[in-house]
């Protein structure tokens, strides 16, 4: 009866908790709307989500959240530097494909939204086969160094996360 109600547990949540932050109100208005939208959309959407992703460690999620707000953090104050006080010619921007193996959709556009959300680094395209990304660094003086350091710290989590 729950998975018939809610197809989609995790959304839900989301829908819920962003709801309430949005409204910035806990009144019986805005928790009855968020209940009505946690529930309405995902039922509404379930039909374009026939394999739900199986999250395997939800707390490693928390983790992962919260080394991407730290990255964000970090790469803010790297590329304000590099804008205000790296000459242009020395700026080494580049185009990097890098390689990837996760076992879902949802874990391949997480990846691609924590690389875009990153400053400095954006996610341009994926490969038909949704086995590579491409992506653009505004300073990458080593692309092969970037590429590593995107799969071992976010593209291995997420396969611990979502395997």
């Amino acid at each position: 009866m729950m998975r018939h109600l809610f197809p989609h547990p995790m959304l839900s949540a989301t829908l819920l908790l962003a709801w309430l932050l949005l409204a910035g109100s806990l009144s019986l208005n805005s928790v009855l709307m968020a209940a009505m939208l946690a529930m309405l959309i995902p039922l509404l959407t379930r039909a374009y989500w026939p394999n739900r992703p199986q999250i395997r460690h939800p707390l490693r999620m928390v983790s992962y959240l919260a080394l991407v707000l730290w990255d964000v953090i970090i790469a803010n104050i790297q590329v304000a530097r590099i804008i205000l006080f790296m000459p242009a010619a020395q700026i080494k921007s580049a185009w990097i494909t890098v390689p990837v193996d996760l076992p879902c959709p949802e874990a391949l556009t997480l990846l691609a939204g924590t690389i875009t959300l990153t400053p400095g680094t954006l996610t341009a395209e994926f490969s038909a086969d949704n086995k590579a990304l491409l992506i653009h660094a505004l300073h990458a003086p080593d692309p092969d160094a970037t590429r590593d350091e995107i799969k071992s710290r976010y593209e291995s989590r997420l396969q611990r996360i979502f395997r």
